[in-house]
């Protein structure tokens, strides 16, 4: 029976090229600059741009004591569910590079979708503030401050997305943060990698650039990179149920996607004043008659606007949709998020990230996130 683990044949250990070692060396412990490092990770698909990140976390954290990490990958996420870009902050070292573990970022927007060529300008807009507030928080102090606060290292992982309007965006994406490091990882299949040199920089551009370029660590004849190659969307899929399974105690067993399935299906909802949030839907335009069968039994953000914010408001975590009693004003909301977090959320955000389909059919039933008293789906 399928398991709910977030890999499949997971391996103990990883082989990390000496190139790889000496570049990450060379970002850890670079004696020209006097701040902590900010380095970007750029490459075609499957060039091994998320394991070398990890490995790079690892050797940060080996003379940091805190690291932070802006994931810009929206399709494949490092800490979060598929959909996100996100600041983490982390902490602890992580002993086995080929399993992922989902964390709670410092700051994340919810983008809604898993690739960025549906609105490049909001996920460009989204980076932009999310390094804005990692410059503020962790990287311009004043000396009043006193040593209270401590700056932080940086690694920026990027979409494997590197051609026509994916380019623009990843140049646009270095121009903003324009880190100290840009590490390019090149495959064998020549047409599928970046511009050789510093292809973020016009030619009339001068200044020292620290454009670390290193090969992909395994590829195959077929000039296709061999290194952490998984189906996409099953990775995607098990990303989100893993995140679902945070609803129930670490104790309880559920280890199979069915188990998992009848425990999501059981569990008694929140019940949300349908007055008291906002819903807005991304990349699409709703019929206000048709809003509440759009939002029934699918995934939204949790999101909390501000002032400050209030085009961009952060997101404080997933949730499902179970059922709308338009009667009673009602919205029946399965999510891991604690109730003192869940309280201050206004606005549910509404992609394209959807319930993965195993976890539809429980008991025989087609869409078990509803009763017969709520708005039925169409």
């Amino acid at each position: 029976m399928a398991s709910i683990s977030e890999t499949e044949d997971p391996s103990p250990t990883i082989h990390i090229p000496e190139e790889w070692s000496k570049a990450a060396d060379a970002i850890a412990y670079d004696s020209t600059t006097s701040s902590p490092p900010i380095a970007l990770i750029c490459g075609a698909k499957n060039s091994g741009k998320t394991t070398f990140s990890r490995h790079l976390l690892n050797i940060l954290l080996q003379r940091y004591t805190n690291v932070g990490y802006l994931d810009t990958d929206v399709g494949q996420p490092e800490f979060t569910t598929p959909g996100f870009v996100s600041l983490t902050v982390v902490d602890k070292i992580t002993p086995d590079l080929t399993i992922p573990c989902l964390k709670t970022p410092e700051r994340c927007f919810f983008f809604g979708d898993i690739s960025s060529k549906r609105d490049p300008a909001t996920y460009l807009q989204y980076i932009s503030t999310l390094y804005d507030y990692y410059r503020k928080e962790y990287r311009m102090f004043n000396n009043s401050e006193g040593p209270a606060k401590k700056e932080l290292p940086l690694i920026v992982n990027t979409p494997g997305w590197v051609k026509g309007v994916g380019y623009d965006i990843l140049v646009d994406m270095v121009r903003c943060i324009a880190p100290t490091h840009v590490v390019k990882i090149n495959i064998s299949f020549e047409r599928k990698n970046l511009p050789v040199g510093a292809f973020w920089l016009d030619d009339d551009c001068w200044g020292e650039v620290n454009l670390i370029e290193i090969n992909s660590a395994c590829q195959d004849s077929f000039n296709r990179s061999m290194l952490l190659q998984k189906d996409a969307r099953l990775l995607r899929d098990l990303r989100i149920m893993a995140y679902f399974r945070q609803c129930f105690s670490s104790s309880l067993n559920i280890t199979t996607i069915k188990e998992l399935s009848n425990s999501l299906a059981s569990r008694p909802p929140y019940q949300v004043p349908i007055s008291s949030v906002k819903i807005r839907h991304l990349h699409c335009q709703v019929l206000s008659t048709e809003i509440f069968y759009s939002l029934n039994a699918s995934i939204v953000g949790l999101a909390v606007g501000s002032e400050q914010l209030a085009d961009l408001p952060w997101c404080v975590g997933l949730g499902i949709v179970r059922g709308i009693d338009t009667s009673k004003g009602l919205l029946y909301m399965i999510t891991p998020v604690p109730p003192n977090i869940l309280e201050k959320v206004d606005l549910l955000l509404q992609g394209f990230i959807q319930i993965p389909t195993c976890l539809l059919q429980v008991q025989g039933c087609m869409s078990p996130y509803m009763s017969t008293n709520v708005l039925p789906t169409s």
